[in-house]
C-alpha cells in the first residue's frame, strides 16, 4: 500500500525543545539540577501533556519532588516558553512534502501551557491538514489511543502513513499499528527521508 500521508511529531522535530540549556541559563548548577529532577525527571511533565490534572496540581507534584526549590520551579514553569525554539525549516519542510501531493498532519505530546507560552514556534500549523495534540485527547504517545484518535479524526489508513518522531518508543508504537515510521535523528537525515518520497497524484491534496 502506498504512502499518502506524512505525520510529524513536533517537539525536537519541527521545534527546538532545549530545556537543559534553558534551565542552566536560569540557575546555578545545583539549582538547575534540582529543578530538572523535579520537572523533567519525575515523569510529572507528562501530566501536563495529558491535561487531566490542573496546572496547579501539576506544580504541586513538582514541588513535592524538590520542596526547597519551590520558587525556582515556579520561575522555570512560568518561563518555559523560552526553551521552545522556532525552526524556520519547519514550514519549508512541510511545504516540500505537500508539493509532492501528500497530506501532512501532526501527532504530538504537547501541553496547553507550552502552546500559550510560545505560540510563534507553532507558526507552521496552518500549513498542515490538521493533527492531534495530546492535551486535547488526554492521551500521550506511545499509548496507542492517541494514534487511533488521529486515524479516526481524519479517516487515515495506518499503512498509508509515514510517521516521523524522535523517540524510539513512539516509533515502535507506530509500527505496531501498521504505520511506516522514521526516527528523527537530525533535520538533514529526516529531510532526506521525505525527499525520497515519490511525487504522487495532485488530487490526493483535495
Amino acid at each position: 500500500m502506498s504512502i499518502k500521508n506524512v505525520i510529524f511529531d513536533i517537539g525536537r522535530v519541527l521545534v527546538g525543545y532545549e530545556w537543559m540549556d534553558f534551565v542552566h541559563a536560569l540557575f546555578d548548577e545545583e539549582t538547575a539540577e534540582a529543578v530538572t529532577r523535579a520537572v523533567w525527571r519525575t515523569g510529572y511533565w507528562h501530566e501536563l501533556d495529558k491535561a487531566v490534572l490542573s496546572d496547579e496540581e501539576i506544580l504541586n507534584l513538582f514541588y513535592s519532588a524538590e520542596p526547597k526549590y519551590k520558587e525556582e520551579i515556579k520561575l522555570a514553569f512560568d518561563n518555559v516558553g523560552q526553551c521552545v525554539l522556532r525552526r524556520d525549516y519547519a514550514g519549508e519542510w512541510i511545504d516540500s512534502v505537500k508539493e509532492k501531493g501528500y497530506r501532512v498532519y501532526y501527532l504530538s505530546n504537547y501541553s496547553h501551557h507550552l502552546m500559550q507560552a510560545n505560540p510563534d514556534a507553532l507558526y507552521f500549523l496552518e500549513r498542515m491538514e490538521g493533527g492531534v495534540f495530546s492535551c486535547d485527547v488526554k492521551s500521550i504517545k506511545p499509548d496507542h489511543t492517541i494514534y487511533e484518535k488521529l486515524f479516526d479524526r481524519y479517516s487515515l489508513t495506518p499503512e498509508e502513513c509515514l510517521f516521523i518522531d524522535d523517540q524510539e518508543p513512539n516509533i515502535q508504537a507506530a509500527r505496531q499499528l501498521g504505520m511506516n515510521a522514521v526516527q528523527y535523528i537530525d533535520y538533514e537525515q529526516a529531510r532526506a527521508e521525505t525527499d525520497r518520497l515519490p511525487q504522487i497524484a495532485e488530487n490526493n491534496k483535495e
